[in-house]
């Protein structure tokens, strides 16, 4: 495959290649997904989840373009990859599990407000039927998980918030009020806050990026992306292998 399709990869002229080109990129990714398991990822505190069986709404709802397909390895420190311009380039991982991971420069793709973050995790949902939202920062204490179904959240939680509970409490839950040593006459609890943080609720709703391992099922490749159309991925030899 070394010829015009690893040159023009070379430039970051993706948007010139033709159809066939386009059919072997995926080829090479998906076979060069086999020869690797899955492995721990780091989403550097944020990231979404979306089912792997209607994924493709994402690249609407979060206006991402020109995806190139990668594997596991190739996507999964996209936060190092160098911006082209102004475009900022994200990664959404292989099925895993069932589910499909969008992660890297979150802030700059949605944006750094709390609204921001759920009115992407919404979008997501009507595109996709559901979605979920995961922001962990324990050195700052930031704790926020969000379940959308249809373009609604159903249930989030934002640690320190107020409220840090909304919604109705999702069946694997453990509430406050059935906590050891919670005792009614000397403690308050909303009727509808539970203890579970991101480190639990990751792994209850769809996939703990920290966990995975053997035992995943992965299927397919994945795609890096950009927020703007027609850019292409310059650099982009240095990281794929033909």
């Amino acid at each position: 495959m070394r010829n015009r399709l690893s040159d023009l990869v070379a430039t970051g002229l993706i948007d010139r290649l033709d159809a066939r080109d386009r059919m072997l990129l995926e080829r090479r990714a998906r076979i060069k997904s086999t020869e690797g398991g899955p492995f721990p990822l780091d989403p550097r505190g944020w990231w979404y989840a979306v089912p792997g069986a209607t994924y493709e709404g994402l690249f609407e709802a979060l206006g991402l373009h020109d995806r190139f397909p990668v594997t596991l390895d190739e996507g999964a420190d996209v936060e190092d990859l160098p911006f082209r311009g102004l475009a900022v380039p994200s990664f959404v991982t292989p099925e895993l599990d069932g589910w499909r991971l969008v992660l890297g420069n979150l802030p700059d793709l949605v944006g750094t407000e709390r609204d921001d973050w759920i009115g992407a995790v919404e979008r997501l949902s009507a595109h996709c039927g559901e979605a979920h939202l995961f922001y962990e920062d324990p050195a700052e204490g930031t704790d926020i998980w969000a379940v959308a179904r249809k373009g609604a959240v159903q249930r989030c939680y934002a640690a320190e918030s107020d409220p840090e509970w909304v919604g109705e409490p999702l069946p694997w839950e453990r509430l406050a009020v059935d906590e050891d040593g919670f005792d009614p006459e000397y403690g308050t609890a909303a009727p509808n806050a539970g203890t579970a943080g991101v480190a639990r609720a990751c792994g209850q709703l769809s996939v703990d990026p920290g966990a995975l391992g053997a035992t995943t099922r992965m299927r397919g490749h994945g795609w890096l992306a950009l927020d703007r159309a027609g850019v292409g991925h310059e650099g982009l030899n240095a990281l794929v292998e033909f």
